[in-house]
């Protein structure tokens, strides 16, 4: 089982939100297999309802799976870590403080966990207090080279930069891209990605340097009647992300 996502170019892969299987296996068709397919932990009563559900998932698009949070909800941490450690997933999803727990009960390096930090207004500054108690007792504002090495040290992949809100917090992105591509760290923005500003802020961080790319292009993609991502939109994001400029590195 492929324990690592697809990029497209070797560089950018999608995340989107799958409401059933056959959505996501529409959804995985319509990016020719470059995307993980979110599904959120908090969905789910008890871990065996997950793990029964997402299994299903990972048989139909070849592990293409992301384990969410669910709008980065602190309180699901440990629920993540105990999904992947069964799973092994080629995403997942995690708090700032939950990185080394997840990493560790993986036991493999392959599969891609981010790190969630947040913006704070200040360019090159971002908030690392998301886990479930940290959260809850104030902002804990670190310099972004210092976030990105802690999360190295946790053994995280990549930043999960959000709420992004689009391109509300655009210099303080723009400082994350470039630290990212400093530091030899993946980048996954979040919040806000539709398919008008997609292009643009992903083109950001491939125009800094970043060598792995995750966008996030969720709310704006569902259908509100039926709860499916489109794949329509998906298709329409995939044919964005073949006409980047992949030229600067």
């Amino acid at each position: 089982m492929n324990k690592t996502p697809k990029y497209f170019n070797d560089r950018v892969c999608l995340n989107v939100l799958a409401n059933s299987v056959e959505n996501g296996k529409a959804c995985f068709q319509a990016s020719e297999g470059h995307v993980v397919l979110g599904v959120l932990s908090r969905s789910f009563e008890t871990d065996e309802a997950a793990i029964e559900e997402m299994k299903a998932y990972q048989a139909a698009t070849d592990n293409a799976l992301s384990i969410g949070l669910g709008a980065g909800d602190p309180k699901q941490s440990d629920m993540v870590t105990r999904l992947s450690a069964v799973l092994q997933p080629q995403h997942i999803n995690q708090v700032f403080t939950g990185v080394g727990k997840t990493r560790g009960a993986l036991g493999q390096n392959d599969s891609v966990i981010n790190g969630l930090i947040s913006p704070t207004g200040k360019v090159g500054v971002v908030n690392i207090a998301t886990g479930p108690l940290s959260s809850q007792a104030g902002l804990a504002e670190v310099p972004l080279e210092v976030a990105i090495a802690m999360l190295k040290d946790m053994g995280g992949t990549s930043v999960k930069f959000f709420p992004m809100k689009g391109l509300a917090h655009l210099d303080e992105y723009q400082a994350v891209a470039a630290a990212c591509a400093a530091n030899d760290f993946a980048l996954e923005p979040t919040g806000g990605i539709d398919l008008e500003n997609f292009s643009e802020i992903v083109q950001i961080a491939l125009d800094a340097g970043v060598d792995k790319i995750i966008p996030h292009v969720y709310s704006s993609i569902i259908d509100s009647a039926t709860g499916d991502t489109r794949p329509e939109d998906v298709s329409a994001l995939y044919e964005m992300m073949r006409n980047l400029d992949y030229s600067a590195k």
